[in-house]
């Protein structure tokens, strides 16, 4: 493997683990990319790279995908950045608004719906600017970092990782690192080790990044606190619990 191709989230959330991988040294060389989720989820579908920061539903698109780290993107509770916003409560939706970046909290939305809110509603793709179209009985699922700048712009605000939580008592992953391919494994461990450095330099790379990222959320206690990156037992369950609702 001459070139070893990486997608990673283009969000806040993924700052950490971007900083580690290009701070680190690898015996490979390696192409990152910066994607929102629902690219990041068609490009290692797709063959056009080898490894990359999925939306969690990929794991159900094809059997080649492994996941081959311990870290991931989740959160147990609230999550302020994965949200259902709307002018009227939640018996009263007739329309939601899908985030044209989102994969898996598009999945998230419509099994609480289901499930949990027991609400039947209409859902619509959209594109860029469908924010304005949060009027009268349609609402709309925004996710990332955007999501934070609407929280005090409409009258209800569903965070749905708090919602999951309420309902399942489980933390919810968002995404995790996959490959599609058999990668080395000398590379999965410096990998692996550059995803650490990252996480354990927090704060450089906060202050080496986060200037990007035009948002009033408070980063630090968003990425220290809200954000997990540690996919443990609980997690792995979780992941489980939610590939396995057949409701989709």
């Amino acid at each position: 493997m001459d070139k070893v191709r990486i997608s990673a989230i283009s969000y806040l959330n993924s700052i950490p683990f971007v900083y580690g991988i290009q701070n680190s040294s690898f015996s490979f060389d390696i192409d990152l990319s910066l994607n929102i989720p629902s690219d990041c989820y068609k490009k290692i579908l797709n063959n056009e790279v080898d490894i990359a920061l999925v939306p969690i539903v990929a794991l159900n698109q094809s059997e080649n995908l492994k996941i081959i780290s311990s870290y991931c993107i989740a959160s147990d509770g609230c999550v302020e950045t994965v949200c259902l916003f709307s002018q009227v409560p939640l018996n009263k939706i007739k329309r939601i608004l899908l985030d044209f970046h989102s994969k898996t909290s598009i999945q998230l939305l419509k099994l609480l719906c289901l499930n949990y809110w027991k609400i039947n509603v209409e859902f619509l793709k959209t594109d860029l600017g469908f924010e304005q179209k949060i009027i009268d009985e349609t609402a709309a699922l925004v996710i990332g970092d955007r999501a934070y700048k609407y929280k005090n712009q409409f009258k209800h605000v569903y965070d749905l990782s708090s919602e999951w939580k309420n309902f399942t008592n489980y933390p919810f992953v968002f995404a995790c690192w996959v490959a599609n391919k058999k990668i080395p494994i000398k590379f999965i461990n410096e990998f692996n080790n550059s995803l650490k450095f990252g996480l354990d330099n927090l704060d450089l790379a906060l202050k080496s990044k986060s200037n990007k990222f035009k948002t009033t959320i408070d980063k630090e206690n968003y990425l220290k606190n809200i954000i997990k990156y540690n996919m443990d037992n609980k997690m792995k369950s979780a992941i489980n619990f939610f590939l396995n609702k057949k409701i989709f």
